[in-house]
């Protein structure tokens, strides 16, 4: 069976977590590789934090609020992905339309859930951020659930993102 956790939300786990009990830490790349080594996904968080220049100087609450913005583009970009096949699914096809925009729309409420951790982490509510994460990245989860209730339906985000 394939993992149904994506990396960049353990990753946005494990910053907003981090985030509530080292906000004076000031980031350099010794902070960005210490806070994960731990991660079973390292260097993709590490390239990922590396790429962005507020990296540099942020501390750990910054850090979190980089891997969440870069979570919103994802699931943003997925929800863009997937209501573009919607729309060229066939007129007369209304089973694969209505699982296509309800994946979508999934996809959608994910990228609004990590806005609201932004948010989150700003009122230092980590109770809150960390809940907006789960229900992040839970999204996905069912949008892949709906793919395989629907018979003959092939889960068009394994070609977008390479998922198994």
């Amino acid at each position: 069976m394939a993992k149904a956790t994506s990396p960049i939300f353990l990753l946005l786990l494990l910053l907003v977590i981090l985030s509530s009990t080292l906000l004076s830490v000031k980031s350099n790349t010794t902070t960005i590789e210490t806070t994960y080594k731990t991660t079973n996904y390292y260097r993709l968080c590490v390239s990922a934090l590396k790429s962005d220049p507020r990296s540099r100087t942020a501390d750990t609450k910054g850090l979190a609020t980089v891997m969440v913005g870069l979570g919103m583009k994802s699931a943003t970009a997925t929800a863009t992905y997937i209501a573009g096949n919607h729309t060229a699914a066939a007129a007369n096809d209304t089973i694969p339309k209505k699982v296509l925009k309800d994946c979508s729309d999934k996809y959608a409420l994910a990228a609004d859930s990590l806005r609201l951790t932004v948010q989150d982490l700003d009122d230092e509510a980590y109770d809150y951020a960390y809940m907006h994460v789960l229900a992040a990245q839970d999204y996905p989860n069912v949008c892949r659930n709906i793919f395989r209730r629907a018979k003959g339906l092939v889960y068009p985000i394994r070609r977008f993102a390479g998922v198994k």
